[in-house]
């Protein structure tokens, strides 16, 4: 004879929170019992749905590929680098990815453009979207080489789903005519369906030069930059900061 019979029930039809909640409601009686069935079937539901939830956030950020582990509220706002806190405050709220509006980060390096983008990730998945996070060099070298094993199509469809796609490292090298042409495949079929962030260490005003050619960069642009957020960074690099600020080793290494 089962030992707990509707625990393994539970689990056999995948409601492995609530066979959780059960064994524990079972194992400390006298914290259960002045509740009434309502109550205690409450318990037991509520905490299905929190391992659900649980489940589908680690599947989204796995999916995401995050560069950084970043969460908003970790962010330093009182390093001085140009950001300003209700700016900060609406991107962290989200409601510009259900607009379906962009996010430009631009500045020099050091100055944590990757990281706000991955903290601003991860509270998109915390919020229930699906994100996608690639440095643009490495994304180019992935669609060649889907390009030539028949999966460029399907891997250009999954970008285009992606509610939220992270552009990192925009304008390190100007882009050549196939890059050229996926980058303007990929802005297309994400105009109006979907947000992307960019970030740059080049301000907007130089990233038509990066594209090349002057026709495509007008078309890339225009779905990149009119409905875009931005936020410019400025100041001095926070890795030589928190490198200054380190104690130096006693035995005199560096």
């Amino acid at each position: 004879m089962l030992t707990h019979p509707t625990s393994e029930r539970l689990i056999a039809l995948g409601f492995t929170g609530m066979a959780k909640a059960l064994d524990e409601q079972r194992h400390a009686p006298a914290t259960f019992d002045n509740l009434g069935f309502e109550e205690r079937l409450g318990l037991l539901v509520d905490r299905e749905v929190a391992e659900r939830d649980a489940k589908r956030l680690t599947a989204r950020l796995k999916f995401a590929a995050l560069r950084q582990a970043a969460c908003v509220e970790d962010l330093d706002l009182r390093t001085p680098r140009g950001i300003d806190r209700a700016v900060m405050a609406h991107l962290i709220d989200g409601a510009w990815i259900a607009r379906h509006e962009n996010l430009l980060i631009t500045g020099p390096t050091g100055l944590g453009k990757s990281w706000i983008a991955c903290a601003l990730g991860h509270k998109a998945c915390r919020d229930g979207h699906a994100v996608a996070y690639h440095r643009v060099g490495r994304l180019f070298e992935a669609l060649a080489i889907a390009r030539g094993d028949g999966r460029h199509a399907r891997m250009l469809k999954a970008l285009a789903r992606t509610d939220l796609l992270i552009l990192d490292d925009w304008g390190l090298a100007v882009l050549t005519s196939t890059e050229r042409r996926d980058m303007l495949e990929i802005l297309e079929d994400r105009h109006g369906r979907g947000s992307t962030i960019v970030t740059s260490q080049l301000p907007v005003e130089h990233w038509h030069d990066a594209i090349g050619d002057p026709t495509l960069a007008d078309a890339i642009l225009d779905r990149l930059v009119h409905n875009a957020h931005r936020l410019p960074l400025a100041g001095e690099s926070m890795r030589k900061r928190a490198a200054a600020m380190k104690p130096l080793d006693p035995t005199g290494r560096a």
